[in-house]
């Protein structure tokens, strides 16, 4: 297995319950190191540029205004198969359809606003770490 390192944010359903330590545990408790981490208020810019492959959805605009209503935590988390981990780790989008001892499960309102965003492939966990991480502001 490779040691990958893939891009986690959480959202701010979540900051706003003050749970980025119970999440946090979640991941170190399932073998994932948080190596890079900061809390944001992300712009209307930053956030329709991050997610601008889903600008042709109906969801978009929505999307957007969620993920700036409130400051999130950018993470980059590091383990072996760290991409597929954290998929696993977060559970379904929609919390009703999520396995119990998930992150969506334990700690979703919503399948809007579901706590947590996690890369989806290798490729996109590097575009992402990028768009928001330098390189010096990952520590192993």
């Amino acid at each position: 297995m490779a040691v990958e390192r893939t891009l986690s944010i959480i959202k701010p359903d979540a900051t706003r319950r003050n749970l980025t330590g119970k999440i946090n545990a979640v991941f170190e408790d399932n073998g994932l190191r948080i190596v890079g981490q900061k809390r944001v208020q992300l712009s209307e810019a930053q956030a329709g540029a991050f997610y601008a492959v889903h600008k042709e959805r109906p969801f978009y605009g929505e999307l957007v205004s969620f993920m700036i209503s409130g400051p999130v935590v950018l993470q980059v988390l590091e383990g072996e198969n760290a991409v597929a981990k954290n998929r696993e780790v977060m559970g379904a989008t929609d919390p009703k359809k999520a396995e119990p001892q998930t992150i969506r499960a334990q700690f979703a309102e919503s399948i809007e606003a579901n706590s947590v965003h996690g890369s989806d492939s290798a490729e996109n966990a590097a575009n992402e770490i990028r768009f928001f991480f330098a390189e010096t502001e990952i520590l192993p």
